[in-house]
């Protein structure tokens, strides 16, 4: 095997660069950059490249490369290289069954933050036949859309302070079915909101990053993801003490907050939400079992 990159002139022959061979290489690549899963990343990257899935590879495994989608896939490499989150350069990530479009105007949706979407489901069940949610700092529109499309009957609003972000998600929310259910606003937390409206239920997924645990995050997110999405404050909590501050006034009577934390910040979380007038508080936990959801119901003193 080569310890050079295919090449765009390089054609098939006897050394042709079969899907098998140019996988071989990209996972040995890739395993020397010391990425996770090598194997998984040079097949995603080559499925994406051919417009094919990953069974495909294995059918053909054999088939020589054409000198263009070689260079495609090299440019696929060369930016996995950098750090770039392949979500990224996929354009697209799945989270709740649903293939979202993202790009750097966003974060890359987590299976954790499913968590977020399964805790909104659940506290809201009483009243699943209508409502109103507030999803802040939407983002790709992830968490909102996905609990749009299994609470069709909800209105459904995302705010995000990037208009690059609110973009993306309205775009979303066109090809996932959920266009009619979701208004997209930009601004800061609450402020676009109408004066008096009234949510059955917020949720959030604020940065909650320490400021002094970035320089310690893996590159594909230190170097790639939106800053402002990450970086919470001294303690991580600087975002979510503002929305829990200011969410009684904008949920109604009963009304239920939601946020995603870091995996350390329970207990601090839980006692914000109890400082404020909350009450029926939990803090729920991820599928590795790590802290990530804190939520709770908006008692009658705080209304």
């Amino acid at each position: 095997m080569t310890s050079r990159p295919p090449a765009d002139e390089e054609r098939p022959g006897e050394s042709a660069w079969t899907v098998s061979r140019v996988l071989a290489w990209a996972t040995e690549d890739f395993r020397g950059r010391g990425l996770d899963n090598p194997r998984l990343e040079a097949e995603v990257l080559l499925a994406h490249v051919l417009g094919c899935d990953r069974v495909r590879l294995l059918i053909e495994a054999q088939r020589p490369l054409a000198a263009l989608e070689l260079g495609r896939y090299r440019e696929a490499i060369k930016r996995r290289r950098t750090g770039e989150p392949t979500a990224y350069i996929l354009g697209e990530r799945e989270f709740y069954g649903h293939r979202f479009r993202v790009d750097a105007r966003v974060l890359v949706p987590r299976a954790d933050t499913e968590t977020l979407v399964d805790v909104a489901l659940a506290r809201t069940r009483p009243r699943s036949l209508g409502g109103a949610a507030l999803d802040l700092g939407t983002g790709s529109g992830c968490v909102a859309i996905a609990f749009a499309r299994q609470r069709p009957t909800w209105e459904v609003t995302g705010v995000d302070v990037e208009p690059g972000a609110a973009a993306l998600a309205r775009e979303n929310a066109l090809r996932l079915g959920a266009w009619n259910a979701l208004r997209v606003l930009v601004g800061d937390l609450f402020a676009p909101l109408r004066p008096g409206e009234r949510f059955d239920l917020i949720v959030g997924n604020p940065p909650y990053v320490r400021d002094d645990e970035i320089p310690h995050l893996m590159v594909d997110v230190r170097e790639h993801e939106p800053r402002r999405a990450l970086a919470g404050g001294a303690d991580g909590l600087d975002l979510v003490r503002r929305i829990v501050a200011a969410a009684p006034e904008w949920l109604a009577p009963g009304g239920v907050l939601a946020l995603e934390i870091g995996c350390e910040q329970g207990a601090a979380a839980r006692a914000l939400l109890a400082a404020h007038g909350f009450l029926e508080l939990e803090v729920t936990r991820d599928l590795g079992q790590r802290e990530r959801v804190v939520s709770g119901v908006l008692g009658p003193r705080a209304a």
